[in-house]
């Protein structure tokens, strides 16, 4: 008898314990970048559809996964998270050409701008993508656009511009 009360006061304690813990990941900046989330289509800034893309929480809502597929085939994936000990959004991005992109940064004026390194062929180049959540009467659409300089800002490249309309639910 005594073995069964303190098995049942170990398991009180371990659950009063685990009530008092806070809940991973329930911060409201993990929150932040929930406007991605979603079935895409990606279109460029003539209409032309480029791509599709697939952003979901993984992990009990601690990342999200993006997974990436333009009209031509080239595909890749990243990796989102809010780092909470350096109190930034860090995306991991991989491709099946075996490139690898690392950004960080956080929400500024409602959108979320995120930056990083690479190597290019003339030197360092600094890529800055920018995710902005745009109204459509009663939609919300996503605009991306990624640029790229050689001078630390003086002067912008775009690389990429889409804007993320969601899928059509088919019923």
């Amino acid at each position: 008898m005594k073995k069964i009360i303190f098995v049942l006061l170990a398991v009180v304690s371990i659950q009063a314990n685990a009530a008092q813990q806070p809940v991973p990941c329930s911060a409201k900046e993990y929150r932040q970048f929930d406007f991605w989330i979603g079935e895409w289509e990606v279109f460029n800034p003539q209409g032309q559809k480029v791509g599709e893309n697939k952003i979901e929480k993984i992990l009990n809502g601690c990342s999200l996964k993006e997974s990436w597929q333009s009209t031509t085939g080239y595909r890749g994936h990243s990796f989102n998270i809010y780092d909470q000990t350096r109190k930034k959004w860090h995306q991991t991005w991989v491709d099946i050409g075996g490139s690898l992109l690392q950004l960080d940064g956080g929400l500024k004026d409602g959108a979320m701008v995120m930056r990083g390194f690479t190597q290019g062929q003339s030197g360092k180049v600094l890529n800055r993508i920018t995710w902005t959540p745009v109204k459509d009467g009663d939609k919300t659409h996503v605009r991306q656009v990624w640029e790229t300089t050689t001078n630390l800002g003086k002067t912008w490249q775009t690389l990429f511009d889409g804007l993320y309309k969601k899928k059509q639910s088919s019923k």
